[in-house]
């Protein structure tokens, strides 16, 4: 904390022409809501930071998530209405453009090494909002008192996953829960499946940058969307297709289905808390054939990395950026981090992480904790060089979509989305 504190009295506050404090610097967060715990989370550490600090006010500017953020984000740049700090994504595209200043050491050194990296000028740009535990919050949330009640076991194995779910079916039950309301929670369902291809590529500069160079294609991924495939005609539940992300977690609680995707990890364990106290909730993620947890590792430098950074608009303002600075800093104290972990997440891999007290309190906390000590679990990288890929992931996930709604057959999908990723991704 001692860092964080002693900006807290810098010279941050607007002057009048005597040179006198006259008020405190407004800068503007601009983020992505997801889930409720998320949202908490922002909320709670932006307000005690406010409520601290004698400089600076942050005001919230909470945007909707998914391909909607991705549209408002272009719409601001667009306009030069850029916040001092904001919730990152298609990084690489906005580095190039030289929309994003570059964090100081101020803020980096708070940090564990391993969270961030640099980009190719050297500068380190985004650095992660919560813990840096990569994909390991795209995972099954399920019932537990229901599997303790019918004998049933979180699976080793994929083969062991398919036969839980037709257990499930057997006993007149509906074993998953997924949505695809808006098109990026398809990838809770779809990531796992593909995983075990990707961690393939972990070691030859990842699977897409593969693709782009002609040694690997969609083709590759022909068995993984076969199974998806599979699980969503024969064990999900109906009406999917307009179902929102967060609306899972009432249907697992109203047990409407035993099992839910999620991609929230422990916040999503935090929400269930909240709609029911009593649920037993559990998770784990769906292993492969060899039952290894293949988990990516978050990009740090990539289109798909995300994080908080601040603007380059900001930068131009010496004052501005000062207060976003002393922000950050905050965000990653030990005082912010027990916050965080009061509200219900997890809070960022920072070098005085040992002194935050965890939250273990909320049901299932503990077995996402005992993932990322598994011995089975597989970190691999897939990082992808090419600006243009986030216009082809949203092309990809609605193909995926129209496949599992039989609007379109695997072998149409597959050349389909050959074809997007030559013209817009290989092509430029």
């Amino acid at each position: 904390m001692a860092a964080a504190a002693g900006l807290l009295g810098g010279a941050l506050t607007a002057c009048g022409s005597d040179g006198a404090s006259s008020r405190k610097t407004e800068i503007r967060l601009t983020y992505a809501t997801g889930d409720e715990t998320g949202n908490a989370i922002i909320k709670a550490v932006t307000e005690a930071y406010n409520a601290r600090s004698k400089t600076t006010s942050v005001r919230l500017d909470p945007l909707p998530a998914g391909t909607d953020y991705a549209t408002a984000v272009k719409t601001m740049d667009a306009t030069g209405n850029w916040p001092a700090i904001i919730d990152m994504r298609d990084t690489a595209t906005y580095i190039a453009a030289k929309k994003l200043a570059p964090l100081p050491a101020q803020v980096t050194s708070l940090l564990s090494d391993d969270v961030y990296g640099k980009a190719a000028d050297g500068n380190v740009y985004t650095t992660p909002m919560n813990a840096m535990n990569g994909e390991s919050g795209i995972n099954i949330v399920y019932d537990k008192d229901y599997f303790a009640q019918n004998g049933l076991k979180v699976p080793a194995t994929y083969a062991e996953f398919i036969a839980l779910l037709q257990a499930i079916k057997d006993k007149g039950q509906t074993p998953l829960a997924t949505a695809a309301g808006e098109i990026w929670p398809s990838d809770q369902l779809w990531k796992p499946l593909a995983a075990p291809v990707f961690a393939e590529w972990s070691d030859k500069g990842g699977f897409w940058n593969a693709v782009t160079e002609g040694k690997a294609s969609i083709e590759d991924l022909r068995e993984p969307l076969e199974r998806l495939k599979h699980i969503t005609d024969t064990y999900v539940l109906k009406g999917w297709q307009s179902t929102a992300d967060a609306q899972t977690t009432t249907l697992l609680v109203n047990h409407k289905a035993v099992m839910a995707t999620s991609s929230a990890g422990i916040g999503r364990l935090t929400d269930i808390k909240k709609v029911d106290p009593e649920f037993n909730a559990g998770l784990f993620v769906i292993p492969d054939d060899e039952g290894n947890l293949d988990v990516l590792k978050y990009s740090v430098n990539g289109d798909l990395a995300m994080g908080w950074a601040i603007s380059a608009q900001a930068q131009k303002n010496k004052v501005q950026y000062d207060a976003a600075v002393d922000f950050l800093t905050y965000w990653y104290s030990v005082e912010a981090g027990n916050l965080m972990e009061k509200t219900g997440g997890l809070a960022p891999n920072i070098k005085r992480a040992g002194e935050i007290t965890r939250n273990t309190s909320t049901p299932g906390a503990q077995d996402y904790f005992d993932l990322l000590k598994n011995p089975k679990l597989v970190w691999y990288d897939n990082d992808i060089e090419s600006t243009k890929f986030s216009a082809f992931n949203t092309f990809f996930r609605q193909t995926r979509i129209e496949m599992q709604d039989g609007q379109i057959t695997v072998d149409q999908a597959v050349a389909k989305a050959q074809a997007e990723f030559d013209k817009s991704v290989k092509q430029g």
